[in-house]
C-alpha cells in the first residue's frame, strides 16, 4: 500500500512539472512565437519569459525579426526595344507582425522572390536598353515602391532593395562589343585621315610661303644690285680704275668659288688679271 502511493505520488509530481515546464515558455532576442491554442492563433509571444496555458496552447510558429537578406536569383528579362538581357537583385525585409506573415501566405520567402522577379521584369520591359543600364537607382526606386505595397499585407516591411547586375546575354554582348570595336575602327580612320589632310594642307602652306620669301627675296636683292649699279655709275663716271676693281674682285671670288667646288680640279689663273678682267668690259669701256 505504501509503495503504492508513492508510486501515485511520483507519477502526480512528474505531471506537475512537465505542465510547468510545457506553460513557461522564454523567447530570445530577435525573435516572436507564434501561439495556437486548439488549432486556431491565438497570441504572439515578444521576447522574455511568457506563460501559456499547457496542453492548449502550442508554439506553432517561431519567426526571426531581424533583418532578412534575400537573393533574387538572375533571369532572363526583355527590353523594350526586344534585347536579353539578365538581371538579378537583393532584398532586405523585416518581419513586423509575425502572424500575418505566417498565416497571410504560404511561403513568404518564396513568394517575395518571385514578386521581386515579376516586378523587375515589368520595369525593366517598359524600358530601352540603354535605359535599363544606365538606370539603376530608377529601377530600384520603382522596384520598392511596387513591392512595398503588397507585402505590408503580410506583416512584411522592405528595408531596401538593390539591383546587383543588369548585363546584357552573352550573344547581344558579343554584337556589343563588335559594334563598338567597328566604331572605334572608324573613328580611327577618320582621324588618321584628317591627320594627313592637315599635314598636306600645312605642307602646300608651307612651300606657298617659302615661294612668297623667295620672290620677295629675288625683289629685293634686284633692288639692291640696281641701286648699287646705279651709285657706281654716278660714282665713277668716265673714269675706268674703280670699275676695274670691282669686276676685279668679282672675277677673283668667282674663281675661288670654282677652285674649292666638288667638280673643281684644276685652275689656271691668267698671268695678268688687269689685262683679263679689260677684256670682259672691253665692250663696255669702247
Amino acid at each position: 500500500m505504501e509503495i503504492g502511493a508513492l508510486y501515485t505520488a511520483f507519477v502526480f509530481t512528474l505531471i506537475v512539472i512537465v505542465t510547468l515546464f510545457k506553460g513557461v515558455r522564454i523567447v530570445p532576442q530577435g525573435s516572436k512565437w507564434v501561439i495556437q491554442r486548439l488549432g486556431k492563433y491565438h497570441s504572439t509571444l515578444s521576447p522574455g519569459l511568457n506563460f501559456i496555458i499547457p496542453y492548449f496552447d502550442k508554439v506553432a510558429y517561431k519567426v526571426t525579426t531581424k533583418d532578412i537578406v534575400l537573393d533574387i536569383p538572375s533571369q532572363d528579362v526583355i527590353t523594350m526595344d526586344n534585347v536579353v538581357i539578365i538581371a538579378n537583385a537583393v532584398a532586405f525585409i523585416n518581419i513586423v507582425h509575425p502572424e500575418k506573415a505566417v498565416y497571410g501566405v504560404e511561403n513568404y520567402i518564396i513568394a517575395i522572390q518571385n514578386l521581386v522577379q515579376t516586378s523587375l521584369r515589368s520595369i525593366i520591359g517598359e524600358m530601352q536598353l540603354d535605359d535599363a543600364l544606365s538606370s539603376r537607382d530608377t529601377i530600384k526606386a520603382k522596384l520598392k515602391t511596387s513591392i512595398s505595397d503588397d507585402i505590408s499585407d503580410w506583416g512584411i516591411t522592405l528595408k531596401t532593395v538593390e539591383i546587383q547586375d543588369i548585363n546584357p546575354s552573352p550573344t547581344m554582348q558579343k554584337a556589343m562589343e563588335e559594334q563598338a570595336a567597328a566604331e572605334r575602327q572608324r573613328r580611327a580612320t577618320v582621324t588618321r585621315a584628317d591627320g594627313e589632310k592637315q599635314a598636306a594642307i600645312l605642307e602646300a602652306e608651307g612651300r606657298l610661303e617659302a615661294s612668297k620669301r623667295d620672290a620677295q627675296a629675288k625683289i629685293v636683292l634686284a633692288d639692291a644690285s640696281q641701286q648699287a649699279i646705279e651709285k657706281v655709275t654716278q660714282a665713277i663716271k668716265d673714269q675706268e680704275l674703280p670699275v676695274m676693281y670691282l669686276l676685279g674682285e668679282k672675277y677673283i671670288e668667282s674663281i675661288r668659288a670654282m677652285a674649292t667646288s666638288a667638280n673643281g680640279k684644276t685652275i689656271v689663273l691668267p698671268a695678268d688679271i688687269p689685262a683679263a678682267v679689260r677684256g670682259i668690259m672691253g665692250g663696255v669701256t669702247k
